[in-house]
């Protein structure tokens, strides 16, 4: 008998591996579909602002169906652990931050995880690792949605559906590049990556 996988199970084998990152946006995600009463996004009808491009965001990304290619899903790059969801007819939203692990808990496995990165670890230092990152994500999973993310209404404006723009031909790569992204160089369309890259430190 085949059976059905569970929400956690379902990210984890969408991002690989479990980690504490994807537990932390696993409950920030959790915590919005219920403030919102909200089912899993089909269409654009719900947007997540993301803060960071760490593992978390897979996990909102399942949890929630934003997704970047829907274009309900936006990056900031301000690496904080927070996240703004919205709905788009409701006009309602709300901000979500994640409270990290305890320090003392955060330093040892910060340390141990910079051994086995370079495989340096003994087989004791690896189990302690498994071991202590087990024990936290458990910890996010299992506790209370409030005592793991501060869940605050907000104002929100709410950016506009994704839209489809044209394509034109970069004249140096010869590649396709959307309208709205495209430069001018000596007159002629380039991408991004062909303009040439002028800065006086603003």
């Amino acid at each position: 008998m085949c059976m059905e996988k569970t929400p956690w199970e379902k990210t984890v084998e969408f991002h690989g591996h479990s980690c504490i990152g994807l537990a932390m946006g696993f409950r920030a995600a959790e915590a919005a579909m219920k403030f919102l009463e909200h089912e899993r996004d089909v269409d654009e009808e719900m947007l997540a602002i993301v803060e960071n491009d760490s593992c978390a965001v897979d996990a909102i990304q399942v949890v929630t169906g934003c997704t970047l290619g829907k274009g309900n899903l936006l990056f900031r790059d301000y690496g904080k652990q927070a996240y703004t969801f919205a709905l788009r007819e409701k006009k309602k939203a709300v901000r979500i931050t994640v409270q990290g692990p305890e320090e003392d808990s955060l330093r040892e496995i910060t340390k141990l995880r910079g051994k086995v990165a370079c495989k340096e670890a003994t087989e004791e230092e690896q189990a302690l690792f498994k071991s202590k990152t087990g024990e936290i994500i458990s910890t996010y999973l299992s506790r209370p949605l409030e005592e793991v993310c501060e869940i605050r209404e907000v104002d929100c404006e709410i950016p506009g559906k994704a839209r489809l723009f044209s394509s034109v031909t970069c004249s140096c790569c010869g590649e396709k590049v959307m309208e709205p992204r495209a430069r001018v160089k000596d007159g002629k369309i380039t991408c991004i990556p062909c303009a040439e890259h002028y800065t006086r430190g603003w």
